[in-house]
């Protein structure tokens, strides 16, 4: 799981071209979204959303309310990535 986190959280900065962010940076369960966390927003959603579809062959869910849920932090997105391919829920 360790892993899988480091890579999300390189995905994060190189999907979204967080040049000035390294790996260490990114507390496991920092806010990727809103002003008290990373600074996200709805186009970078909708860009790591796609790379994570892309990377790790997965079909995101369209719930709106599940899907903040599991984009919350770096640990929460890890999570949803390898609960959904253990379980064999990919495209």
């Amino acid at each position: 799981m360790k892993e899988l986190m480091t890579q999300v959280k390189e995905l994060i900065i190189d999907c979204l071209g967080l040049e000035d962010i390294s790996v260490a940076d990114i507390d496991d369960d920092l806010a990727l979204f809103g002003d008290e966390g990373l600074g996200l927003d709805s186009v970078d959603a909708l860009e790591l959303g796609l790379a994570i579809q892309k990377t790790f062959g997965l079909q995101m869910e369209s719930d709106g309310s599940q899907l903040r849920e599991h984009f919350y932090s770096a640990k929460t997105l890890a999570a949803y990535i390898n609960d959904n391919q253990s379980s064999g829920i990919n495209s």
